[in-house]
């Protein structure tokens, strides 16, 4: 989450009253994440999330975020559930951006991770592939092995200037990657949240309380959302792999959904090319967010961490 775009109260006030959740009490802009503008609302009903939806965001495939997160929450997931305006409409315009408004959930993200915790991830992704079953609209992985070469380059050499050699290291590394990347069919696939990182889960009392921002959220691989939690959880410090946070992690998720044998032998390579999909964005971020914008860049070089791990072992 970020704020990119600022808003009036009263330009809010205005807005709000086409809903029936209520009249503005206060508002504040959340500085988390790099894609979109969000606001934590509370209205005399209760507390809300607005998103601005931004430039790279293709508004044209709101509808089946909003669709997903409708379908994933009536099937029991705590996820954000949008919020129809009197027309029926979750999709408005505000500021000259769509936007909508979602159910605030309870709970806070983990800033000191466990296995416990990790477990308690691993169960969550298991429920939300198998809750998306259903929703057979199908969105594309923008962001997949054919979008990561055109990335890079996009970037020049400007990984050099962080680490002397980045650029030739990746462009490698991804070549590895496309060679042994699963054939479409090879593996299960469905709806996969494709960004599940800690700040995206919030607990309570140990347990998951919600799953959100579904903004990347797409038609893939299942196992390759495991890889990006694999990725995301499971490196202290950003640096140095635990394996017992990776081994809780699968043993929540099988506990849920078992892996296929084909989806455990292709884990070292889907946890490599996570680790490229990562490291790509955040550099390419890393040169372009605005430097006025209320945001928190992400270092990219953690990443080059994780693809070397991933790229040095045969299981996960």
């Amino acid at each position: 989450m970020a704020v990119y775009t600022e808003l009036a109260a009263e330009t809010l006030e205005a807005f709000l009253g086409t809903y029936e959740i209520g009249t503005l009490v206060s508002f504040h802009g959340i500085a988390e994440g790099v894609e979109n503008s969000n606001f934590l609302l509370r209205t005399t009903e209760g507390d809300y999330i607005l998103t601005l939806f931004e430039r790279r965001v293709n508004a044209a495939e709101l509808p089946w975020f909003l669709g997903l997160m409708q379908h994933l929450a009536g099937r029991g997931l705590n996820c954000p559930l949008p919020v129809s305006d009197r027309d029926g409409k979750a999709l408005r315009s505000l500021a000259d951006r769509p936007a909508a408004i979602t159910t605030f959930l309870p709970g806070i993200s983990a800033t000191q991770l466990d296995a416990g915790l990790c477990l308690e991830l691993g169960k969550a992704l298991a429920r939300l592939h198998l809750a998306g079953e259903g929703y057979d609209a199908v969105r594309p992985n923008a962001l997949s092995p054919a979008a990561w070469g055109a990335l890079l380059e996009s970037c020049g050499e400007s990984g050099d200037a962080l680490s002397p050699g980045l650029t030739a290291e990746v462009r490698k590394a991804l070549q590895n990657v496309e060679a042994a990347w699963p054939a479409p069919d090879a593996l299960p696939r469905g709806q996969i949240h494709a960004d599940l990182f800690p700040d995206n889960v919030f607990f309570q009392n140990g347990q998951v309380s919600g799953l959100i921002d579904f903004y990347f959220a797409c038609t893939d691989f299942l196992a390759y959302d495991l890889a990006i939690c694999l990725n995301a959880w499971c490196f202290r410090d950003e640096k140095t792999f635990e394996p017992s946070f990776a081994a809780a992690i699968l043993q929540g998720y099988e506990s849920i959904r078992p892996l296929s044998h084909a989806e455990k032998t292709a884990l070292p390579i889907l946890c490599q090319g996570a680790a490229i999909r990562f490291l790509l964005t955040r550099l390419y971020d890393w040169i372009n967010t605005p430097a006025n914008a209320l945001v928190t860049r992400k270092d990219p070089l953690a990443y080059l961490v994780r693809l070397r791990h991933f790229a040095s072992v045969n299981h996960v």
